[in-house]
């Protein structure tokens, strides 16, 4: 995709913002009716014609017209032609301004409130499929005020948000939507998401308290209000407006008047003043009204969040984020500091288009993902992870026999000898086949598997590094942070110990099973090797050694090789061995046995079981790479 439209399409107003591809700067806001910010009204003449925005509002000649649609979707299904008809409009003012070209590519990110689930967004989907709009995705709006912040570095506020749980709260014109966020990603919470609370009742109140204050016109203007609903709200909308710029600077507006004019054109021209002050502010949050069950707006603001709060199941918030029209109203901010009291609070620096915004950024982030992933995809198809791990196999084999050969010395070597010195094994020659037994056994306990661990981890560190010259351009070229492909981060410099991170215990958790995905390779490796391990109690056996300075006083030097194997030597005679002669043979030839198994592995081994193995400890890589990509979601900051 080339270019990426980000259309908020709200209950009073819309916006759509475009973002291209290779854009270094933020969305541009596009001009729709001649308003970056456009009314959500659409009328239908009788000419055919279909008009959208504020001259929907009053034109004449109306065969149908609809203002304030969308809060009625999830309860009137009628309202789903509405935004059909209303998305078409804006759609044939985008062609016709040549803000959109025909069969471009390019892709519309639209919001939804966050409590719909994922039926309902699907079906909204469809309608602007059925529009005849270009591939659509919609998109939590609240989450798309919060990545339009991040993206623009508005979020300076010392809060690792990839990390810490966030709130975020959208104040819109008809509902509050709540979206809790956490490690970047939306957590769908057991409460609605939204409540039907918004500032179209501050608007309401708002327009009442100027028609009050009308003086000899009231009357007139109600009686325009009762005739024309979408004059009604036409007046609610520069409320609106009046209501946004007063509460954008309250301070100024103390000692300043703020009010507008509107001429309301019906049967005839009649002046309605709305104006705002510190008495109509207070009005406006706490009223008592009857739409709200006799409740203020402060009181179901409050007991919003107080809902929130109780029925969010993971860490209470560190960081409310608040967008909106009313977002930057004073008081919001002591409601969500009196329920959240440990949260810092922050607001959108442009509420208006935040949403839209952060849609179309959304789109330009899912677009990089998708490329990010084929190129993933690329590097696990060619054979580079298998070359570099086949280029470290040697150490491997290295660390593995390092790490195990006194253990096996000491825990079946010795006990095999004490059992032979005891009488238990009667001959040395039996020994062979028990010691491959013991050893095999011994390579499969957990406590092998312990020892194996730590040289693995080791082992791992390189290998990493120099994958990640292969991962971290791939995460650069398609703005993913570098981070999301790398385990050398989660290796301490104990080489044993895995740093455990809550906000990436997925990464961690990856990192503990491919470790554990080697380890098994290894033993797998050495089992099918025992075969060839310099234990035995053949000619070079650690038993023959020790040994036969005590039988060749017996049977002769020349005799020794042959008869000593085979011979039932006499209990006295073997009891002559002290058990701590033995010992300190082992520790002796401890090094020469690594060198010689080490040898035997590198010229004698199966090359097929080499293969399968780098294959395996590749494919756990590869694994491990895929899962990391899949929970990469769009990186917020």
């Amino acid at each position: 995709m080339d270019r990426f439209f980000g259309f908020d399409l709200g209950d009073a107003e819309s916006a759509i913002a475009r973002l291209s591809k290779d854009d270094q700067v933020a969305p541009e806001m596009l001009t729709v009716v001649g308003e970056q910010s456009f009314i959500t009204a659409y009328a239908q003449l009788q000419s055919g014609e279909l008009l959208i925005g504020e001259k929907a509002c009053y034109a004449d000649s109306v065969v149908k017209r609809k203002l304030r649609f969308k809060s009625r979707f999830l309860s009137d299904r009628g309202v789903a032609a509405d935004v059909k008809s209303f998305a078409a409009g804006v759609l044939g003012e985008l062609y016709g301004s040549g803000d959109l070209i025909r069969n471009e590519e390019c892709s519309f990110y639209i919001g939804c409130p966050a409590g719909w689930d994922r039926n309902t967004r699907e079906h909204y989907r469809e309608i602007f499929e059925s529009a005849g709009y270009p591939p659509a995705k919609i998109i939590s709006e609240s989450r798309a005020a919060m990545v339009s912040a991040c993206q623009s570095r508005h979020l300076q506020v010392g809060v690792d948000i990839l990390s810490k749980p966030v709130l975020v709260i959208d104040i819109g014109s008809s509902t509050t939507d709540f979206a809790y966020i956490m490690g970047g990603k939306e957590v769908e919470m057991q409460t609605a998401g939204e409540v039907v609370l918004g500032g179209g009742l501050m608007d309401e109140i708002l327009l009442e308290e100027s028609v009050a204050a009308a003086g000899f016109g009231k009357k007139k203007i109600q009686s325009v209000f009762d005739a024309s609903e979408a004059w009604r709200t036409y007046a609610e909308f520069a409320a609106r407006r009046l209501k946004e710029k007063y509460y954008s600077d309250e301070d100024y507006w103390s000692t300043h008047e703020c009010k507008e004019s509107v001429v309301l054109h019906y049967d005839r021209p009649v002046k309605l003043t709305l104006k705002m002050d510190r008495k109509i502010a207070d009005r406006l949050v706490n009223k008592k009204i009857a739409k709200l069950g006799n409740k203020s707006f402060r009181d179901v603001f409050i007991a919003s969040l107080k809902d929130v709060r109780d029925h969010i199941t993971g860490s209470q918030p560190e960081l409310i984020f608040l967008t909106g029209g009313v977002s930057k109203l004073p008081a919001v901010r002591d409601w969500c500091t009196s329920v959240f009291t440990e949260a810092v609070i922050i607001s959108a620096s442009d509420p208006e288009f935040s949403v839209a915004k952060g849609l179309a950024y959304c789109g330009r982030i899912d677009e990089d993902l998708k490329e990010f992933k084929e190129d993933l995809d690329q590097l696990i198809r060619s054979t580079a992870i298998e070359d570099i791990v086949e280029k470290h196999t040697p150490e491997l084999y290295r660390s593995a026999v390092d790490c195990l050969v006194r253990p096996i010395l000491e825990d079946v070597a010795a006990p095999v000898f004490d059992r032979w010195r005891s009488g238990e094994i009667r001959k040395l020659e039996d020994t062979d086949a028990i010691l491959q037994t013991e050893i095999e056994a011994y390579l499969r306990e957990d406590k092998t598997r312990e020892l194996l661990a730590g040289p693995v981890t080791a082992w791992l560190k390189p290998v990493i590094e120099e994958l990640e010259e292969l991962t971290v351009p791939i995460c650069l070229r398609h703005r993913v942070p570098y981070t999301a492909l790398s385990l050398k981060s989660y290796l301490s410099a104990s080489d044993i110990d895995i740093k455990v991170d809550a906000k990436n215990i997925f990464a961690v958790e990856e990192m503990t099973f491919l470790i554990d995905s080697i380890v098994t390779a290894v033993v797998a490796i050495l089992v099918a090797a025992v075969d060839i391990i310099p234990f035995m109690a053949g000619p070079e056996g650690v038993l023959i050694g020790v040994v036969a300075a005590v039988v060749v006083l017996f049977l002769g030097k020349e005799k020794m090789q042959d008869k000593m194997l085979s011979a039932e030597l006499p209990k006295a005679v073997r009891m002559l061995i002290p058990k701590n002669t033995f010992r300190s043979r082992l520790d002796s030839i401890a090094d020469d046995v690594k060198a010689s198994f080490y040898e035997s592995l590198q010229k004698e081994k199966d090359d097929q079981i080499t293969q399968r193995m780098v294959e395996e400890i590749s494919g756990q890589i590869e694994q491990t790479l895929i899962k990391m990509a899949e929970v990469v979601e769009i990186p917020l900051g």
